[in-house]
Formats: C-alpha cells, structure tokens, sequence
C-alpha cells in the first residue's frame, strides 16, 4: 500500500442502545486506508459498532471486512486509527491506554487518528456512550493481534520457540543474549495483512497495568497552551470569511431579497440559491456587513409560545408514528387494590447545548474534490451531507474532524455549517470559513426535547410497588423504563409534531425521564411514611443498583442530618448505558427563597474503569452541567422566535454556582467497561428538587426547577 497523499491532512487528523429510540431526521421532527510499510492487522465483524438509534437514514451497511486500525512504522510509532472524535470526554487518552495495554508500549508511542473521514474506517458517530464499549475492544483486539504478529515474525527471525519469547516495551525479547529486537525492526520494509476471525486472548482488567491508571491527558499540554487547534482555529491560504442569511423566524418563507446594495461591496461574493442566501469576503467583519446591506422580506406563520407548550404538546400527539410501549400485568387492578395510590403531571422545558464554541467549518474545492475541516459528533455523516448536496462520488469528499472545543454534548450530530461554507467556496472560488454566531447557536441549533409526564403508582402500606403507568409526550424513550421492581407496568413514550427543532442532548431523554422517575418515587416514599432511600432500597433487585445507592448514602452521611427549612437533602439513582448511580444532593434555600447546591456526592458504576481521574472529571462536568438543566436552564420562545438566545439572557452554571462534588467510583473489575459521558448526569435534578421538598414542603413538577426562585406553593 502506499504511503498518505496528503501528509498535511493527516498532520491535522493527528492534532444506542439500551432499547433507546432517536431519530436523525432533524430537519423534520429532529428526534433524534492509506499505509506505509508495516503491520497492518484487520477483525472480520459482522457488527462492528452499536447504533443509538437503531436505524441510519439512507440504510447504510456498516463495513463486513475491516482493515487499517493499527499501524507500527519503522520507527516503532504507532499509529491507531478509529472513525470516533475526541469531544471532550478524553477518549483519544483512553483508547490510546488500551492499545497500549495490549500492545505493551508506552501511551506516549500511540497516536489516535480519529475521524478523518479519508483516513480511518467508517464509523456511525461519537453518541451514546457507545466508544468504550464497541471502539475499545475492538482496538484491544487489533493490538492483541498485532502483538501475537510480532511474536510470529521475531520466532522466525531467530528460529526460536516462540513460547520462549515476551512482548515489552515495544520490543519483542527472547531467553539468548542479543534477542531483542523494537517493533520497527521486526515489520521494517513488510506489508502484513492479516484478516482475524476471532477475539485473541485479551488483559483482564485484574491485570491491567497502564489501562485502569489515571495517565495524564494525551496532548494535555497543548490544550492548556492554547496551541491545539479547533475548527475556528482553522485557517487555509486566502481564506474567505462566510455569513448566511437566516430566516425572521421558524418556518418562515422568504418571499424577497433585494441584494443590489451587497453586490456593489468590493470583495463580496454572493451566493442566492433557493432558500440559501450567504455572502464571503475578506474577513468576517465584511461580511456582516454585506449581510447586513441585504433587504429581505419573510412571511412568518402564527406559532406556539413557552406559555402553551405543555398544552400543545398533549394536543399534537403524532398518529402513526413510532412510540415505546412496555405493559405487564394489569395497573388498574393494581392501583384499585393498592394501600396507597399516587397520580402527578411533570413538565421539562427545551434546553439548549451551549457549547463554548458554536458551529465552525472550513471548506476549500480542489477541482471536484472538496475538503472540509469541522468539528462534530459524526464525521462520516457530514461527508454523506455534503456529498448529497453537492451531488458528489462519496470519494471525492473529505472531512477532516478538528476537535470540538467546549464539546458538544449531542448537539453537533449535522453538517450544517459544513455545507455553508462549502457552498459558499464553490461559488467564490476559494476557501471560506463559516462560524456562526452565539445567537445562530442559540436559535438554529436543535434543542432537548420539552415534555409533559403523567404518572400513576400504587404501593401496599409496606413501601413495596406494585403499579407504574408512565406516559411520556415528546421528551423521548431513553431509560423510560422503571429499575425498580414493580409487577404491574404501563410505561408509554407518545412523539409528538414539537414547535421547535429537536434533537439529541447528553444522555438524550434518560435525564427527563428520570427526573420525573425519581422525584415520584421520593413523593410515593413520603407517602407510605419511608424513609426515601429505604424504599428505593425495598423496591430494587439489581444488586450494582443497590451497591451505588449505598456507596452514595454512606459517603454523604445520609440520615444522620435532618432537613430544615433552610437546608433540605435528597437523592436519586438510575441506570443507563450500561452505567449505574446514585446522587446525593444537599441544597441551601436561602432568605429570597432562591435554591443553592451546597455539595454533591455521586457514585457512579461502568465496569472496570478504564483512567480513574478522567472518569471522575467526566462525572464532575456531568454534575455541573446537570445543575443547569436542573435549576434555571430553559429556551423561551415566542412566534417563531427565541427571545433568549444569549449568555446574557440564557444562564447556565458560573463558578459561583459550583458546589462541593465528591466521587465514589465502584470499580468491577469483574465487568466489561462501558461509557460514562453521560449516564452520570441523570441524578442531579431529581436529588435536587428531592432536597427542595425536604426542606420546603414544596414539591416542584418542573424543569427546570426555581428559575426565579422557590414559589410558595407547588403549582398543581
């Protein structure tokens, strides 16, 4: 095989599940190998990675022989290639461990080549939770390959037993004096293709000595200096800087666009097309200018507003589409001969993703061939964008992932920006970069999804369940099922037509669904008179559930303080993705009535984990970004309009706000590791609104849960 075309390009490259439903069509409903000389070692998969949705637009088939994961130069480097982005979560240093482990070469030896879409094999996307357990075994596997390979080739070369012989270090060493040889050595001037049929043998986490640590960042430095670069970062001779016209308001209709005064600009291309409109100059500032010159007339349609949401919601059930239903037993009878019988209505409103940087692409045309640099969940997907709207052979279109600064956390599944900038260098000629505003962020990303819950239990007068009807409008079916042990079931998810754009948000709608889940198993736990963490404890059978529980209530002291009226204490706990938890919450109300979290305690189960630091940073950034949604995160629109599309008016966590935050990590060493960038965000708001009530009385259905403080009475 030949060696990489364009070495610049890989320069740069270098810098679900669990019965949940999504949905990529988010335009409607938004629900969401080219080596050098070496060792090149292939798993033959029937499939390869797990999918989040369950369903790819378009039907792709995933690839049935995959080659080009791993790759020894002669220098005894490494090279790792894998169709998954580095968003954040720190996986480029976890995968890199676990390669490294197989292998048995240092972490520093490894490069991760991810996502370049020319360069590594096809993956779905970075969602769900999912690199950890479907990237990282398969990666393991290629190394473990890899390394009996090298034991293969250094048994020929000496003719010695090759039982004899041990990997370490990079070097293949054997009982005589001088057998030793790098990696480089042994696969210098070789082309090894070898197609594996079956798993080889791997580590036990038990025996893991460089996975299971807490190694440093890979590239750590660089991130603190300011020298990694973004898709902002981005910049390619005789760049353009692009602007798009955007709409007066959702759904609107275009019906004039006058750009005499635009077009009389010096340096200005302007590209009208259809729907799109969107100029390039020189540098950005030009270009709003331009932009700004245009005279645009729209015709907006009457919409709904936060002030009828939930109404709405309930009225615009989607008939004939796809929901969740689970039924068992009969909940009726159930709740007709319970002891204790309880029916609530929850709401969540839409929030947005606010990533640090917003959308960002660079695209530059050579010929027919067009290259784009961006930032996003899901490389391959952007490259299937383009090459739609540009009509393209799939191979001429490259997308080149750069890291996605203040990640994503599911909001940068599509190529919008992408497609605008190559657009707009199609028609100017030369590279142009499009990055959007904070408020085109704000306005044309998609959302969380909004929801309404109704909810019906019944329980005997010892605490134990034994009816659930659970319905869900809108907010999705991710961890809608009850872990408890409940014999009488009805849990429905009902989508519904949403006013605004709507898609994937970390951990999708597992936090909605267990917000509403929790906070009504603490109202069922008052009242039958429980304590709440003894009926949780009653009512599970899932032994990893119950040990987070009390691995959380045992770090925070649980029941050894009382509540008051100034400072209440709750919790919550659940399960998804493979990952378990239990959230502790202490809340201080102060004299306006306003909630503060004061300290936080999570314990949080994955399997054997994987680098214990950048764990406990993934469950920290979970708690804080979880305190958002939980207090006073929520998108307010209006007739097609958001009304808060600025840090200014849309608040999120500050360091002000930041609590105390203790991890416990339950370790099972004895289990296959799974994700963690996302289940440990689902505890915050329930353990939250469970404080609240302690030490108020007042019960709050809602999120986001005191935007303007604690009312005095729960509305309902």
């Amino acid at each position: 095989m030949s060696e990489p075309k364009d070495r610049e390009a890989f320069e740069v490259a270098q810098h679900e599940t669990q019965g949940t439903l999504h949905w990529f069509d988010l335009d409607r409903r938004g629900f969401l190998k080219v080596l050098g000389g070496g060792v090149l070692v292939g798993l033959s998969a029937k499939e390869l990675l797990g999918q989040e949705s369950g369903r790819v637009r378009g039907g792709r088939e995933l690839p049935q022989d995959i080659a080009s994961w791993l790759h020894i130069a002669e220098d005894g480097r490494v090279s790792v290639f894998t169709g998954k982005v580095e968003m954040g979560q720190n996986i480029r240093t976890s995968l890199a461990q676990q390669v490294a482990e197989e292998l048995h070469v240092a972490v520093d030896a490894i490069t991760m080549v991810m996502g370049d879409t020319d360069l590594t094999p096809f993956d779905m996307g970075t969602f769900g939770s999912r690199t950890t357990p479907t990237m990282a075994p398969q990666l393991r596997a290629m190394a473990a390959a890899a390394r009996e390979m090298l034991l293969d080739l250094a048994a020929e070369r000496w003719k010695a037993e090759r039982a004899a012989l041990a990997a370490r270090d990079g070097k293949i060493i054997g009982l005589q004096p001088g057998q030793s040889a790098t990696y480089g050595e042994l696969t210098k001037g070789q082309k090894l293709v070898r197609v594996v049929s079956a798993v080889p043998n791997l580590t036990p986490a038990a025996q893991w000595t460089i996975a299971g640590t807490s190694v440093p960042k890979v590239d750590g430095r660089k991130f603190v200096t300011g020298a990694n670069q973004y898709p902002s970062d981005i910049s390619r001779p005789g760049m353009l800087h692009g602007k798009v016209l955007r709409p007066a308001g959702f759904q609107a209709k275009l019906v004039s666009v006058d750009a005499s005064a635009a077009v009389k600009m010096p340096g200005i291309t302007l590209v009208h097309d259809g729907d799109f409109t969107g100029v390039a100059a020189a540098d950005a500032w030009t270009a709003e200018q331009a932009l700004a010159a245009l005279k645009t007339q729209w015709n907006v349609p009457p919409q709904p507003s936060n002030q009828d949401l939930f109404e709405y919601l309930k009225k615009n059930v989607e008939a004939g589409e796809r929901g969740f239903e689970h039924v068992t037993g009969s909940v009726d009878q159930a709740v007709a001969a319970a002891d204790v019988k309880l029916t609530q209505t929850y709401t969540v409103q839409y929030i947005a993703h606010a990533p640090l940087e917003p959308r960002a692409a660079v695209a530059e045309w050579s010929g027919d061939k067009l290259t784009v640099w961006t930032g996003g969940q899901r490389p391959f997907a952007v490259k299937d964008e383009l090459v739609a709207a540009f009509r393209l052979p799939p191979e001429t279109v490259r997308v080149i992932p750069a890291d996605t600064t203040g990640s994503a956390y599911g909001g940068k599944h599509t190529g919008e920006a992408a497609v605008e900038a190559a657009r707009l260098a199609k028609a100017a000629g030369k590279p142009v970069k499009v990055v959007w505003t904070r408020e085109e962020e704000f306005t044309w990303a998609y959302f969380r999804p909004a929801g309404v819950w109704e909810v019906r239990s019944g329980a005997r007068r010892d605490g134990a369940l034994t009816a659930w009807e659970f319905h869900n409008y809108n907010s999705g079916p991710a961890a809608i099922a009850t872990p408890y042990e409940v014999p009488n079931q009805s849990i429905h998810f009902h989508p519904v037509r949403s006013p605004l754009r709507q898609g994937s948000y970390r951990a999708l709608a597992a936090t909605a669904n267990n917000f509403v889940r929790e906070s009504h198993m603490d109202e069922m736990a008052h009242a039958v008179s429980m304590d709440p963490l003894a009926f949780r404890l009653k009512n599970i059978a899932d032994p990893r559930l119950r040990a987070v529980f009390e691995a959380a209530a045992e770090k925070f002291g649980w029941g050894k303080q009382k509540s008051t009226p100034t400072r209440g204490f709750g919790l919550a706990g659940g399960f998804e993705k493979g990952g378990y938890l239990a959230t502790c919450a202490e809340v201080e109300i102060d004299a306006g009535r306003v909630p503060r979290i004061r300290r936080v305690v999570e314990a949080f189960e994955c399997g054997a984990v994987v680098n214990p630091n950048g764990l406990r940073n993934q469950i920290a950034g979970c708690v804080v970004q979880g305190m958002g949604g939980a207090l006073f995160e929520q998108v307010r629109f209006e007739n097609g309009r958001i009304l808060n599309p600025h840090f200014a008016e849309y608040r999120v966590p500050r360091f002000r706000d930041l609590p105390e935050i203790e991890v416990v990590l339950v370790d099972r060493k004895d289990l296959p590791s799974a994700g963690a960038g996302e289940t440990p965000i689902l505890g915050v708001a329930p353990a939250t609104g469970n404080a609240i009530f302690a030490a108020t009385g007042v019960r709050l259905r809602r999120l986001p849960l005191a935007p303007e403080g604690i009312p005095a009475r729960a509305a309902g």
